[in-house]
């Protein structure tokens, strides 16, 4: 009876200190990568009024579902351009100028600032948290005076030990034993395809020529699955070798994929409630079926490699489509650091056959990954529903977008819109919070999407607790009780260098944010460089929506691109800025913090010419 009374005290101090309501719905987070908004109908029908995109036939019946289901948020941008620190604004719900986390680096929960991430919270107010493939955020921890990956999910059924398994149609690893034999020095990072046998074929030159058994393997796996891979002359010509998939056939048949593997999981994960199974060379328990559940599945599609099922290719290469035209007098006006990524990435000197390749091999690995996030959503609402419980699903179009040819290249760390604009699904049991078949046209964020977790699990947002967070509880953008934003922002530093973009229905203005990569040196830089040195661009996007011909230095929009200037100086560089020396172990990082402009991000930006 004392053990009852303990555990009933304890609750209710739960249910006071986070004020979440008695009947928590499960939650389904489902992310994909390198997601192109066009890819999808639906969102193609709101936008231009067409469910193809203007490149050409998409396939997304699935997703176009859950639009009728659910709420569309259409005018969703990411906070960056790049995997890593975009997923972190996402799993943090923080800008990256208040996490620090500006591209790919290692950071860690030690720091002044960190706070918990959205799985964590998620723990402490009662869920049973589980993550199913890739999930792109770089955490450290330190535990017995050593730096090692933190956990965030209780039960993390991870991409890496997967492929190891052989659960998978392409993987790229470090090998310790091949062939059944040990090594005296590990292969690192070495590619490979599984076949539906089993068999591991290994994809290095250096491996062909200490293992002479494999000699030939990537030039066979180069013709038998039709890759294209990435080439131009920064990276040089093509060969079985070259990094880059960006056109092939999956080895696999659908369902045994890197992707396949992760729906068919959750799945099993769903059926063996309370009980143990096995994927691979692990087990893991079932749902917990006395808790609410929340899950992140991270698909990797349509990343590289772009590799569709076999039956999804050939159905795809029955429709031409247009490909994106490239002027080379856009270099002329383009800014300096976004030419520097359409040179890496450039993709204009492709063949007609080759681009046209690249663009159906995608569309249709987009198509094939709408039929798994359908069996997904499937299974999480039946088994919600046989427990009579109630739930949500969000559906993020991509942690960032993906160019095919456009602007001359390929590849995402730009803020063009084709590289930013990812469009977000939020459906629920619950109609009221999350209408069928609405649209909203307001914009949101990417920091918005924890926030919306949150408080749909019923945490109360106006608490200490949850201050940190920047972004707007999505449901209430739906209501109009949020505030309207005129302006979105992000920063990158990936590729480009360091670049911040603030972007209004009618103008996007980006410029270099920092004169280097160094945190904490000279994090005023921006307010006092001139014009020319921010490296500025302006594209008006009514009369320009490919955003091609750069107005930054034309007379006539001096007044808008110095006043979209000043605001986004202001809110990335001097409102609550935080940059980190992350440093090689997590108890050695510093935090710099810059705020000459408390209070600039509020939201607001008229502009006139």
């Amino acid at each position: 009876m004392k053990n009852k009374i303990v555990v009933a005290w304890l609750l209710l101090v739960t249910v006071i200190k986070f004020g979440y309501a008695q009947q928590q719905p499960n939650v389904l987070w489902v992310l994909t990568d390198d997601q192109r908004y066009d890819s999808v109908g639906a969102f193609n029908e709101m936008l231009t009024g067409k469910q193809e995109s203007e490149l050409g036939y998409v396939e997304s019946p699935n997703v176009d579902r859950l639009a009728k289901m659910g709420t569309t948020f259409i005018n969703t941008y990411c906070q960056a351009a790049g995997c890593a620190p975009s997923r972190a604004s996402m799993i943090s719900g923080r800008y990256p100028f208040k996490s620090g986390v500006y591209e790919f680096e290692y950071f860690n929960n030690n720091a002044a600032h960190s706070k918990p991430t959205l799985p964590e919270q998620m723990e402490e107010l009662g869920y049973q948290t589980l993550h199913i493939g890739k999930l792109g955020v770089r955490l450290k921890t330190i535990k017995d005076n050593k730096v090692r990956p933190a956990k965030i999910f209780q039960t993390d059924i991870d991409f890496k030990q997967l492929r190891r398994d052989g659960l998978t149609d392409w993987g790229k690893d470090w090998f310790y034993e091949i062939d059944g034999k040990k090594l005296d020095k590990p292969y690192k990072s070495l590619e490979f395809f599984v076949t539906p046998e089993g068999k591991f074929e290994y994809i290095s030159e250096a491996f062909e020529k200490d293992f002479p058994q494999h000699k030939g393997t990537g030039e066979s796996t180069m013709k038998k699955y039709d890759l294209l891979r990435e080439y131009n002359k920064k990276k040089g010509p093509m060969t079985p070798f070259s990094a880059g998939i960006l056109s092939g056939v999956s080895p696999q048949p659908a369902g045994k994929t890197r992707d396949g593997y992760y729906a068919s999981i959750f799945g099993d994960f769903l059926d063996n409630q309370n009980k143990k199974f096995v994927v691979g060379s692990r087990t893991f328990k079932g749902v917990n079926t006395s808790k609410p559940l929340f899950c992140q599945i991270g698909f990797d599609f349509p990343h590289t490699p772009v590799l569709p099922p076999a039956d999804y290719r050939a159905r795809f290469q029955k429709h031409d489509y247009k490909i994106p035209e490239f002027d080379k007098k856009e270099l002329e006006t383009m800014s300096v650091q976004m030419k520097k990524q359409v040179k890496s990435s450039y993709s204009d000197d492709f063949t007609k056959k080759e681009k046209l390749a690249m663009i159906q091999d995608y569309y249709a690995f987009c198509a094939y990954g709408d039929a798994l996030i359908g069996q997904t959503a499937d299974d999480f609402i039946a088994y919600s529903e046989s427990k009579n419980q109630s739930w949500v699903i969000v559906y993020v179009c991509g942690d960032h977008g993906w160019k095919l040819n456009d602007h001359g290249a390929v590849s995402k760390f730009t803020p063009w819109e084709i590289d930013t604009h990812n469009p977000i699904i939020v459906v629920s049991s619950d109609k009221k919070a999350f209408p069928a078949n609405k649209v909203v046209r307001d914009y949101t964020e990417f920091v918005d999407i924890a926030p919306t977790v949150l408080s749909a699990a019923g945490a109360n947002l106006n608490d200490d607790t949850f201050s940190y967070l920047d972004g707007f509880d999505m449901k209430k953008v739906a209501s109009k009780e949020a505030i309207s934003r005129d302006y979105i922002v992000g920063e990158n530093h990936a590729v480009t260098g360091p670049r911040a973009f603030i972007r209004t229905k009618e103008y996007v203005f980006s410029m270099q944010s920092r004169p280097s990569k160094k945190r904490g040196e000279n994090m005023e830089w921006a307010r006092t460089a001139s014009y020319k040195d921010l490296d500025p661009c302006l594209y008006e996007t009514k009369s320009d929506p490919n955003e091609v011909k750069n107005l930054a230095f034309d007379k006539k929009y001096q007044k808008i691109a110095q006043k979209m200037k000043e605001k986004l100086i202001n809110v990335v560089l001097g409102d609550g800025r935080v940059e980190v020396a992350w440093g090689k172990k997590a108890d050695g990082t510093k935090v710099f913090r810059s705020n000459f402009a408390p209070g600039a991000h509020d939201y607001k930006l008229k502009l006139e010419k």
